[in-house]
């Protein structure tokens, strides 16, 4: 009789354990559903994966504001820098089939490959394009090549003038550029482009039939999102971005269907229907650490080291190892996350980028599965973001304010028209338009800015694609000439500004 009732004990433990939490089946619906009108997010698209199966896939919302077209499990987002672990992964199974090491120099296939120092040119590698530990900070650069007309090689041509604030293979830099030089060196040693290699070696075995490698063509799919921001005054559509220049590092397109299937893969050791389709040791070793993002207990979150891998970061929570990243373009944030010990995959797609919603519903997920106490991460960090834009738009309005008092330039409107330029961006315009002055950029055709003075030297500038922001400028004037103006867009893009030197 004691064997029977611990193997009926047994047998109960392990039919409770196979059940999902509480919150996936009695609350998930009505979080995301007041999440989306809190954040007000347009539209959502989830999966969620647990022991080789969808648990938990849908759509929520509109594909477009003020159309019926709902988002469903395979509408289309611009999943961004999800897109670098498929380069990561790419590298890793072209070092196991000896077409290349990881610890090749990068200038053994680009010769004329520099960074900003001779020293950390010789030595930089295949791997250090791919873990963000050049030393530059967190997105420098991207205003230069973000949505830009620039060649890949011309992207790579310039990493060369982007000076680190931080040491070589010390210091974590997000760095996109990297992944682009990792792609065109694939290319090299397998003779496909990054494009063909990916989409023949993964997405097709894996069966990824929706997913497409560039945004090129967006708007012209079929069941897509449309993009959207409020991130400096209300909720605004947005054009597609332009960003395959970048593509190993940003452009993939994909929906949650196809996800759940990456997410199965990375679940089983990188094999689908029990039949692998990438080793198990290629898969290792994207998720190996090469560099430090944080090592101190997290104050909001039961996490205490964060490291990245090739094109993924880690992180430990609640005892459980766990892998994500996340994934921004403009009018977008995504992200795709697993737990191996688990087993259990999570993607979340959203078509507004300025948002936490779809990280703070990330982690209640894996609060729910991994039986951390519940708090409302959506609340809380809703409250942070409200602070956020309450101190935004008071900036803006105060902005805004003197400019219409319209003060008097301390030279003419006209000295300041003329060619500017930045040694990273390279040449910018100021020119009269319906007797205002706008921004042109080169390496930008459709981005424009117009300037209002508003006082002590510094211009508003309002740039035509809401997401690039409105902020004050400084510029410089000497000997009654106008010598500089620095030039900023949304931190989204980059943290620092430009200073653009005009040619007098």
């Amino acid at each position: 009789m004691k064997y029977l009732f611990l193997l009926f004990t047994l047998l109960s433990f392990s039919a409770k354990a196979q059940q999902p939490p509480v919150f996936i089946t009695d609350s998930l619906d009505r979080y995301i559903e007041r999440g989306m009108k809190d954040w007000n997010i347009p539209g959502l698209a989830i999966t969620i994966v647990k022991d080789g199966k969808i648990v938990f896939i849908k759509g929520y919302g509109v594909r477009e504001v003020g159309k019926p077209e709902k988002v469903d499990a395979n509408t289309l987002f611009i999943i961004a820098s999800n897109s670098k672990l498929f380069t990561g992964t790419s590298l890793a199974l072209a070092e196991h089939e000896k077409k290349l090491s990881l610890d090749d120099k990068v200038t053994k296939y680009i010769p004329w490959f520099k960074l900003y120092d001779s020293t950390s040119t010789k030595l930089a590698t295949v791997k250090d394009m791919l873990c963000h530990r050049l030393g530059t900070k967190t997105f420098q650069g991207d205003f230069t090549f973000w949505n830009s007309n620039l060649a890949k090689d011309s992207i790579i041509w310039k990493m060369r003038l982007l000076q680190p604030s931080g040491q070589f293979r010390q210091d974590y830099g997000y760095c996109n550029a990297g992944f682009l030089v990792a792609g065109e060196i694939l290319k090299q040693v397998t003779g496909s482009s990054w494009e063909q290699y990916v989409t023949d070696r993964i997405l097709n075995p894996v069966g990824m039939n929706n997913t497409f490698m560039n945004t090129a063509g967006m708007g012209n799919r079929k069941n897509v999102a449309v993009p959207y921001s409020n991130s400096f005054g209300p909720l605004s559509k947005l054009p597609y971005d332009e960003i395959d220049n970048l593509g190993p590092a940003t452009s993939m397109i994909s929906c949650v269907n196809d996800l759940s299937k990456w997410l199965m893969f990375q679940l089983d050791s990188g094999k689908i229907s029990g039949q692998s389709v990438i080793p198990w040791n290629v898969l290792q070793k994207t998720r190996d650490g090469n560099i430090l993002t944080g090592t101190r207990k997290s104050p909001y979150y039961p996490t205490h080291f964060r490291a990245y891998g090739l094109g993924e970061y880690m992180t430990d929570y609640n005892g459980r190892q766990v892998y994500w990243h996340t994934g921004g373009a403009f009018g977008f944030v995504t992200n795709v996350c697993f737990i191996p010990e688990e087993k259990i995959g999570i993607s979340i797609l959203t078509n507004n980028d300025n948002q936490s919603f779809f990280e703070a519903l990330r982690y209640q997920i894996m609060d729910a599965y991994l039986s951390v106490p519940y708090v409302d991460r959506s609340k809380f960090l809703l409250q942070m973001r409200q602070q956020e834009q309450v101190m935004t738009a008071s900036k803006i309005e105060g902005w805004e304010t003197r400019a219409k008092k319209k003060p008097s330039l301390p030279v003419s409107a006209d000295a300041f028209v003329g060619t500017y330029y930045n040694h990273v961006y390279g040449n910018m315009q100021i020119v009269k338009e319906n007797n205002e002055l706008t921004v042109l950029m080169s390496h930008h055709p459709k981005l424009k800015g117009k300037l209002e003075y508003i006082d002590n030297k510094n211009f508003l500038l309002t740039w035509n694609h809401p997401s690039y922001g409105k902020f004050a400028v400084p510029f410089e004037i000497k000997n009654n000439k106008v010598s500089a103006i620095e030039i900023k867009a949304s931190d989204f893009v980059e943290y620092d500004g430009y200073v653009f030197l005009k040619n007098n």
